[in-house]
Protein backbone atom coordinates (compact mmCIF):
# COMPACT_ATOMS: atom_id res chain seq x y z
CA UNK A 1 0.00 0.00 0.00
CA UNK A 2 1.43 3.39 -1.00
CA UNK A 3 2.05 6.10 1.56
CA UNK A 4 -0.88 8.16 0.22
CA UNK A 5 -3.19 5.15 0.38
CA UNK A 6 -2.06 4.47 3.97
CA UNK A 7 -2.79 8.07 4.93
CA UNK A 8 -6.24 7.95 3.30
CA UNK A 9 -7.00 4.65 5.06
CA UNK A 10 -5.93 6.09 8.42
CA UNK A 11 -8.01 9.23 7.92
CA UNK A 12 -11.07 7.21 6.90
CA UNK A 13 -10.77 5.16 10.09
CA UNK A 14 -10.49 8.33 12.15
CA UNK A 15 -13.55 9.76 10.43
CA UNK A 16 -15.53 6.61 11.11
CA UNK A 17 -14.56 6.70 14.79
CA UNK A 18 -15.71 10.28 15.04
CA UNK A 19 -19.19 9.26 13.91
CA UNK A 20 -19.55 6.64 16.63
CA UNK A 21 -21.77 7.45 19.64
CA UNK A 22 -19.92 9.17 22.44
CA UNK A 23 -20.45 6.14 24.67
CA UNK A 24 -18.59 3.94 22.17
CA UNK A 25 -15.69 6.33 21.85
CA UNK A 26 -15.28 6.65 25.62
CA UNK A 27 -15.93 3.06 26.61
CA UNK A 28 -12.30 2.09 26.19
CA UNK A 29 -11.21 4.83 28.60
CA UNK A 30 -13.82 4.39 31.35
CA UNK A 31 -12.33 5.23 34.73
CA UNK A 32 -13.68 3.56 37.89
CA UNK A 33 -15.38 5.84 40.44
CA UNK A 34 -17.33 4.68 43.49
CA UNK A 35 -20.28 6.67 44.81
CA UNK A 36 -21.68 6.00 48.29
CA UNK A 37 -25.31 7.06 48.78
CA UNK A 38 -26.41 8.22 52.20
CA UNK A 39 -29.70 6.30 52.50
CA UNK A 40 -31.77 3.50 51.01
CA UNK A 41 -32.80 3.71 47.37
CA UNK A 42 -35.62 6.23 47.17
CA UNK A 43 -36.45 9.45 45.36
CA UNK A 44 -33.66 11.25 47.21
CA UNK A 45 -31.32 9.66 44.65
CA UNK A 46 -33.59 9.66 41.60
CA UNK A 47 -31.30 11.97 39.63
CA UNK A 48 -28.39 9.56 39.96
CA UNK A 49 -30.60 6.62 38.95
CA UNK A 50 -31.65 8.56 35.85
CA UNK A 51 -28.04 9.33 35.01
CA UNK A 52 -27.04 5.69 35.35
CA UNK A 53 -29.99 4.37 33.34
CA UNK A 54 -29.44 6.90 30.56
CA UNK A 55 -25.72 6.24 30.32
CA UNK A 56 -24.62 9.73 31.30
CA UNK A 57 -21.74 8.51 33.47
CA UNK A 58 -20.51 6.26 30.68
CA UNK A 59 -20.68 9.20 28.27
CA UNK A 60 -18.43 11.11 30.65
CA UNK A 61 -15.87 8.30 30.66
CA UNK A 62 -16.79 6.88 34.06
CA UNK A 63 -17.30 3.31 35.20
CA UNK A 64 -19.50 4.23 38.17
CA UNK A 65 -20.10 1.89 41.08
CA UNK A 66 -23.14 2.91 43.13
CA UNK A 67 -23.37 1.84 46.78
CA UNK A 68 -26.74 2.09 48.50
CA UNK A 69 -26.86 3.58 51.98
CA UNK A 70 -29.01 3.01 55.04
CA UNK A 71 -29.24 3.57 58.79
CA UNK A 72 -26.00 1.69 59.42
CA UNK A 73 -24.00 3.56 56.79
CA UNK A 74 -21.84 6.51 57.83
CA UNK A 75 -20.96 8.19 54.52
CA UNK A 76 -17.83 9.93 55.77
CA UNK A 77 -16.47 6.62 57.06
CA UNK A 78 -16.76 5.15 53.56
CA UNK A 79 -14.43 7.89 52.31
CA UNK A 80 -11.89 7.46 55.10
CA UNK A 81 -11.86 3.68 54.64
CA UNK A 82 -11.30 4.08 50.91
CA UNK A 83 -14.53 2.24 50.07
CA UNK A 84 -15.87 5.21 48.11
CA UNK A 85 -14.47 8.17 46.20
CA UNK A 86 -17.45 10.47 46.64
CA UNK A 87 -20.46 10.52 48.94
CA UNK A 88 -23.36 12.63 50.19
CA UNK A 89 -23.37 13.99 53.74
CA UNK A 90 -24.93 16.49 56.07
CA UNK A 91 -22.67 19.55 56.29
CA UNK A 92 -22.82 19.76 60.08
CA UNK A 93 -21.38 16.28 60.63
CA UNK A 94 -18.80 16.69 57.86
CA UNK A 95 -17.56 20.06 59.03
CA UNK A 96 -17.56 18.96 62.66
CA UNK A 97 -15.27 16.09 61.60
CA UNK A 98 -12.98 18.51 59.77
CA UNK A 99 -12.78 20.90 62.72
CA UNK A 100 -12.55 18.44 65.59
CA UNK A 101 -10.79 15.45 64.02
CA UNK A 102 -8.83 17.00 61.19
CA UNK A 103 -10.73 14.90 58.66
CA UNK A 104 -9.42 15.59 55.13
CA UNK A 105 -12.80 16.44 53.57
CA UNK A 106 -13.87 18.95 50.94
CA UNK A 107 -17.44 19.86 50.04
CA UNK A 108 -17.60 20.17 46.24
CA UNK A 109 -21.35 20.56 45.68
CA UNK A 110 -24.76 20.55 47.33
CA UNK A 111 -27.74 18.52 46.16
CA UNK A 112 -30.21 20.28 48.44
CA UNK A 113 -29.97 24.06 48.48
CA UNK A 114 -32.48 24.01 51.34
CA UNK A 115 -32.14 21.17 53.81
CA UNK A 116 -35.32 19.03 53.66
CA UNK A 117 -35.15 17.90 57.28
CA UNK A 118 -37.74 19.42 59.53
CA UNK A 119 -40.19 18.93 62.37
CA UNK A 120 -43.12 16.67 61.52
CA UNK A 121 -46.23 16.54 63.70
CA UNK A 122 -49.86 15.51 63.40
CA UNK A 123 -52.33 18.10 62.14
CA UNK A 124 -54.49 17.27 65.14
CA UNK A 125 -51.65 18.33 67.46
CA UNK A 126 -49.68 20.72 65.27
CA UNK A 127 -46.23 22.05 66.01
CA UNK A 128 -45.65 24.93 63.64
CA UNK A 129 -42.69 26.79 65.16
CA UNK A 130 -39.67 26.00 67.34
CA UNK A 131 -41.45 27.72 70.25
CA UNK A 132 -44.24 25.14 70.01
CA UNK A 133 -41.73 22.46 70.99
CA UNK A 134 -41.40 23.75 74.55
CA UNK A 135 -42.60 21.03 76.93
CA UNK A 136 -43.01 18.55 74.08
CA UNK A 137 -41.32 15.26 73.22
CA UNK A 138 -39.37 15.34 69.97
CA UNK A 139 -37.83 12.22 68.44
CA UNK A 140 -34.54 12.92 66.64
CA UNK A 141 -32.04 10.57 64.95
CA UNK A 142 -28.74 10.82 66.85
CA UNK A 143 -26.91 12.13 63.76
CA UNK A 144 -29.31 15.10 63.57
CA UNK A 145 -29.29 16.26 67.20
CA UNK A 146 -26.72 18.93 66.28
CA UNK A 147 -29.10 20.38 63.70
CA UNK A 148 -32.02 20.54 66.12
CA UNK A 149 -29.91 22.15 68.82
CA UNK A 150 -28.78 24.76 66.30
CA UNK A 151 -32.34 25.61 65.31
CA UNK A 152 -33.45 25.85 68.94
CA UNK A 153 -30.55 28.13 69.84
CA UNK A 154 -31.09 30.38 66.81
CA UNK A 155 -34.81 30.57 67.68
CA UNK A 156 -34.15 31.41 71.33
CA UNK A 157 -35.61 28.15 72.67
CA UNK A 158 -33.93 26.60 75.72
CA UNK A 159 -32.64 23.15 74.75
CA UNK A 160 -33.57 21.86 78.20
CA UNK A 161 -37.22 22.76 77.62
CA UNK A 162 -37.57 20.16 74.86
CA UNK A 163 -37.55 16.44 75.63
CA UNK A 164 -35.41 14.99 72.83
CA UNK A 165 -35.52 11.21 72.49
CA UNK A 166 -33.93 8.88 69.90
CA UNK A 167 -35.74 8.34 66.61
CA UNK A 168 -35.52 5.15 64.55
CA UNK A 169 -36.87 6.54 61.25
CA UNK A 170 -40.33 5.11 61.94
CA UNK A 171 -43.35 7.45 62.27
CA UNK A 172 -45.40 4.86 64.19
CA UNK A 173 -44.75 6.45 67.63
CA UNK A 174 -45.94 9.79 66.27
CA UNK A 175 -49.06 8.26 64.75
CA UNK A 176 -49.82 6.52 68.08
CA UNK A 177 -49.31 9.74 70.06
CA UNK A 178 -46.31 8.42 71.98
CA UNK A 179 -44.30 11.45 70.90
CA UNK A 180 -45.38 14.94 69.84
CA UNK A 181 -43.12 15.34 66.83
CA UNK A 182 -40.21 13.82 64.96
CA UNK A 183 -37.32 15.11 62.92
CA UNK A 184 -37.37 13.69 59.43
CA UNK A 185 -37.45 14.51 55.74
CA UNK A 186 -40.50 16.73 55.23
CA UNK A 187 -40.44 15.62 51.59
CA UNK A 188 -41.44 12.07 52.49
CA UNK A 189 -42.73 11.30 55.99
CA UNK A 190 -45.98 13.33 55.78
CA UNK A 191 -47.04 11.03 52.93
CA UNK A 192 -46.25 7.92 54.99
CA UNK A 193 -48.28 9.25 57.90
CA UNK A 194 -51.24 10.08 55.67
CA UNK A 195 -51.17 6.52 54.34
CA UNK A 196 -51.69 5.35 57.92
CA UNK A 197 -54.69 7.66 58.35
CA UNK A 198 -53.97 11.00 60.00
CA UNK A 199 -52.88 14.20 58.31
CA UNK A 200 -49.44 15.60 59.11
CA UNK A 201 -47.93 19.05 59.14
CA UNK A 202 -44.29 20.08 59.06
CA UNK A 203 -41.78 22.92 58.90
CA UNK A 204 -38.18 23.07 57.77
CA UNK A 205 -35.33 23.80 60.17
CA UNK A 206 -34.02 25.90 57.29
CA UNK A 207 -36.94 28.31 57.59
CA UNK A 208 -36.14 28.93 61.24
CA UNK A 209 -32.49 29.84 60.96
CA UNK A 210 -30.65 26.59 60.38
CA UNK A 211 -29.80 27.59 56.83
CA UNK A 212 -27.74 24.65 55.69
CA UNK A 213 -27.39 22.53 52.59
CA UNK A 214 -28.02 18.81 52.70
CA UNK A 215 -26.65 15.90 50.74
CA UNK A 216 -23.47 17.84 50.29
CA UNK A 217 -21.15 16.17 47.78
CA UNK A 218 -17.99 15.32 49.70
CA UNK A 219 -14.58 13.87 48.82
CA UNK A 220 -11.23 13.58 50.54
CA UNK A 221 -8.46 15.96 49.59
CA UNK A 222 -6.47 13.03 48.19
CA UNK A 223 -9.28 12.04 45.82
CA UNK A 224 -9.82 15.68 44.88
CA UNK A 225 -6.18 15.91 43.85
CA UNK A 226 -5.92 12.56 42.08
CA UNK A 227 -9.38 12.29 40.47
CA UNK A 228 -10.38 15.84 39.70
CA UNK A 229 -11.33 15.08 36.09
CA UNK A 230 -13.49 12.17 37.21
CA UNK A 231 -15.22 14.26 39.88
CA UNK A 232 -16.07 16.97 37.36
CA UNK A 233 -17.44 14.26 35.08
CA UNK A 234 -19.48 12.86 37.98
CA UNK A 235 -21.01 16.27 38.75
CA UNK A 236 -21.72 16.91 35.07
CA UNK A 237 -23.44 13.56 34.49
CA UNK A 238 -25.33 13.76 37.79
CA UNK A 239 -26.63 17.23 36.93
CA UNK A 240 -27.92 15.86 33.62
CA UNK A 241 -29.72 13.10 35.47
CA UNK A 242 -31.27 15.48 37.97
CA UNK A 243 -32.35 17.90 35.24
CA UNK A 244 -34.11 15.03 33.45
CA UNK A 245 -35.68 13.74 36.64
CA UNK A 246 -37.03 17.08 37.86
CA UNK A 247 -38.37 18.15 34.45
CA UNK A 248 -41.43 16.06 35.36
CA UNK A 249 -41.19 14.63 38.91
CA UNK A 250 -43.95 12.11 38.20
CA UNK A 251 -42.36 10.65 35.07
CA UNK A 252 -39.28 8.68 36.12
CA UNK A 253 -40.11 7.11 39.53
CA UNK A 254 -42.45 4.52 37.94
CA UNK A 255 -39.63 3.41 35.64
CA UNK A 256 -37.53 2.53 38.71
CA UNK A 257 -40.24 0.33 40.27
CA UNK A 258 -38.64 -2.99 39.31
CA UNK A 259 -35.04 -1.82 39.51
CA UNK A 260 -33.79 0.87 41.89
CA UNK A 261 -36.92 0.95 44.06
CA UNK A 262 -37.57 -2.78 44.15
CA UNK A 263 -37.82 -4.30 47.60
CA UNK A 264 -37.96 -1.04 49.57
CA UNK A 265 -41.56 -1.55 50.63
CA UNK A 266 -42.43 1.94 49.48
CA UNK A 267 -45.10 2.72 46.91
CA UNK A 268 -44.38 4.56 43.67
CA UNK A 269 -46.99 7.12 44.76
CA UNK A 270 -44.80 7.80 47.78
CA UNK A 271 -41.73 8.27 45.58
CA UNK A 272 -43.60 10.63 43.24
CA UNK A 273 -44.73 12.67 46.27
CA UNK A 274 -41.13 12.75 47.51
CA UNK A 275 -39.73 13.68 44.11
CA UNK A 276 -42.26 16.49 43.65
CA UNK A 277 -41.72 17.90 47.14
CA UNK A 278 -37.93 17.96 46.81
CA UNK A 279 -37.84 19.77 43.45
CA UNK A 280 -37.90 23.36 44.86
CA UNK A 281 -35.29 22.39 47.46
CA UNK A 282 -32.83 21.11 44.85
CA UNK A 283 -33.15 23.48 41.90
CA UNK A 284 -30.96 26.58 41.90
CA UNK A 285 -30.33 29.49 39.56
CA UNK A 286 -26.69 28.42 39.28
CA UNK A 287 -27.63 24.87 38.36
CA UNK A 288 -28.04 21.75 40.44
CA UNK A 289 -25.19 21.25 42.95
CA UNK A 290 -24.26 24.94 42.82
CA UNK A 291 -23.05 26.69 45.98
CA UNK A 292 -23.36 30.46 45.85
CA UNK A 293 -21.21 32.64 48.08
CA UNK A 294 -24.34 33.81 49.91
CA UNK A 295 -25.51 30.26 50.59
CA UNK A 296 -22.06 29.20 51.78
CA UNK A 297 -22.02 32.19 54.14
CA UNK A 298 -25.46 31.18 55.42
CA UNK A 299 -24.18 27.68 56.16
CA UNK A 300 -21.17 29.03 58.02
CA UNK A 301 -23.36 31.34 60.09
CA UNK A 302 -25.88 28.63 60.97
CA UNK A 303 -23.19 26.18 62.07
CA UNK A 304 -21.49 28.84 64.17
CA UNK A 305 -24.64 28.96 66.30
CA UNK A 306 -23.70 25.60 67.79
CA UNK A 307 -19.97 26.18 67.90
CA UNK A 308 -19.03 24.49 64.64
CA UNK A 309 -16.48 26.83 63.10
CA UNK A 310 -16.81 26.29 59.39
CA UNK A 311 -14.66 28.32 57.00
CA UNK A 312 -14.96 29.19 53.32
CA UNK A 313 -11.96 26.96 52.53
CA UNK A 314 -14.00 23.87 53.40
CA UNK A 315 -16.17 24.47 50.33
CA UNK A 316 -14.53 24.03 46.91
CA UNK A 317 -16.63 25.55 44.12
CA UNK A 318 -13.99 25.32 41.40
CA UNK A 319 -15.17 21.94 40.07
CA UNK A 320 -18.65 23.35 39.53
CA UNK A 321 -17.12 26.00 37.32
CA UNK A 322 -15.86 23.24 35.00
CA UNK A 323 -19.21 21.50 34.45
Amino acid sequence: MSLNMQRRHFLSLMGAAATLPLTSRLAYAATPLTFQASWINDAEFAGYFAAMDKGYYTEQGLDLTYLSGGPDVIPESALIAGKADVTLTTPDTTIKAIVEQGAPFKIIGAQYQKNPIGIVSLASNPIKTPQDLVGKTLAVPPVNVISVEAMLKISGVDRASVNIVPYAYDPTPLIKGEIDASLDFTTNVPFSIKQAGPDATSFLLYDFGFTTFNDTVVVTTDVLASKRRELVAFLRASRQGWDDNLADPAALPPTFAETWFKGTGRSIENEVYFNTAQKPLIEASGGIFSMSEDSIAANIEALAAVGINATREMFDTTLLEEI
